[in-house]
């Protein structure tokens, strides 16, 4: 019986629509993943196999493929496990068919059947509303990043088991709403700026650039040509040592 999933990946920064197929069938018992996975994916199938078990579901011994397509691109990441195992279980009937074409499922799983947070998923989101996708589902840490992106419904989700429960009917899961202004008109107070910084042109446009990995910047005290150490005093320095 075959089983298709939606669920998304990224090159770059975009998002595309992967095609997660599972088809599960009587023979020797095995799992195979093709569609040019790399070892993360393929790994995927004893998370996946695990968290399945752990989420008290019986795991039945079947022939398993997955195919990730298009075949022509490289699938990197854990985004699958999540739709890989919801495929799974729909032919295991743990899930009622039912129709999921603009459903989107990303997220890895944990062994014990919990959900772990994924990076990049807003322009995963920004893509699936593009695509004319209706609903994301994922893991409840992602929820308030995805809900930025209005026009598709968000479902933070802890584990596999409250995904079973919420495409049963179960259990309800209100969609992550966003409040934009928290996230961009609130107004910040700084206890530093440049304001006092004469000159070193070089030095605070490389501090602009390092803006995007605040835990390597280090602030400016003191008259051109120096810093302040750790110890509090005002220490020269070559400029063109200076390291971000």
């Amino acid at each position: 019986m075959l089983a298709i999933v939606k669920s998304m990946s990224l090159h770059g920064l975009e998002g595309y629509l992967i095609d997660v197929q599972v088809d599960v069938s009587a023979g020797m018992p095995s799992w195979q993943v093709v569609g040019l996975p790399d070892t993360s994916v393929k790994e995927s199938n004893e998370r996946v196999r695990t968290a399945i078990k752990n989420s008290s579901y019986e795991f039945q011994s079947r022939k398993i493929v997955v195919n990730l397509a298009p075949a022509d691109t490289k699938k990197e990441g854990s985004f699958f496990d999540l739709p890989i195992a919801v495929g799974v279980l729909l032919n295991f009937e743990e899930i009622k068919r039912q129709n999921l074409e603009n459903t989107v499922f990303i997220g890895e799983l944990s062994l014990n059947g919990k959900l772990n947070p994924i990076k990049g998923v807003l322009p995963i989101c920004i893509e699936a509303k593009n695509l004319g996708m209706k609903r994301i589902i994922l893991p409840i840490e992602n929820a308030k990043e995805a809900s930025i992106v209005e026009g598709i419904e968000v479902i933070g989700v802890k584990s596999l088991k409250q995904v079973v429960n919420f495409l049963n009917g179960k259990e309800k899961i209100m969609p992550q709403s966003a409040n934009l202004e928290q996230f961009f008109n609130r107004e910040k107070q700084y206890e530093v700026d440049f304001s006092e910084v004469k000159g070193q042109e070089n030095i605070k446009r490389a501090l602009e650039v390092a803006a995007a990995r605040p835990d390597t910047m280090y602030y400016l005290f003191g008259s051109p040509g120096s810093r302040k150490n750790d110890d509090g005093k005002a220490h020269s320095i070559n400029t063109t040592r200076f390291n971000i």
